[in-house]
């Protein structure tokens, strides 16, 4: 049975690099933002790793959430609804590798024919409707969008950025 890290083989590499990037940050990095109007780089990875769990959790129905930090990720994530609750470094990386393991067992086990399979939420309301294949797709994305959002904050500090591939 042929399952959708197929599709995805260097998803975990990405995961790692984030890890490895965020914790040996201080408190002063993870501040840091590219301007009044983005979030603090913390936030970024934060809201990053919280929206797996929104996704593959809450919307798809798989189970993990709880051994995450983020047990309400409809309603509480990092930057959408939360820039009060900071987050340091060991809290990020723990959030990227328990949330990373929900991403990991989907992988490992959805098969590809499985991913055209509809998943339909109408309790969140019109639109809620998408193939598992939408969701790892939406998953993956936003991975890579907030990455390159936090590489260009790293450079911006004079760190290396994110390599997701190398």
């Amino acid at each position: 049975m042929t399952t959708a890290i197929a599709a995805y083989p260097t998803w975990r590499l990405l995961n790692r690099r984030l890890e490895e990037a965020v914790a040996p940050l201080d408190g002063v990095q993870l501040a840091h933002s590219l301007g009044p109007e983005r979030w603090p780089l913390w936030a970024v990875v934060g809201h990053l790793a919280c929206q797996r769990v929104f996704w593959l959790c809450d919307f798809a129905g798989e189970p993990g959430a709880a051994t995450t930090p983020f047990t309400n990720a409809a309603w509480s994530c990092p930057g959408d609804e939360d820039l009060v609750n900071v987050l340091d470094a060991a809290q990020l990386t723990h959030a990227l590798s328990t949330t990373f393991a929900i991403v990991e067992r989907v992988l490992d086990t959805w098969p590809v024919d499985s991913l055209a399979e509809i998943v339909d939420r109408p309790d969140f309301g019109e639109g809620w409707r998408h193939t598992r294949g939408f969701v790892l797709e939406r998953v993956h994305a936003h991975d890579l969008w907030h990455a390159a959002e936090a590489s260009e904050v790293l450079t911006a500090l004079g760190l290396p950025p994110i390599d997701p591939w190398g």
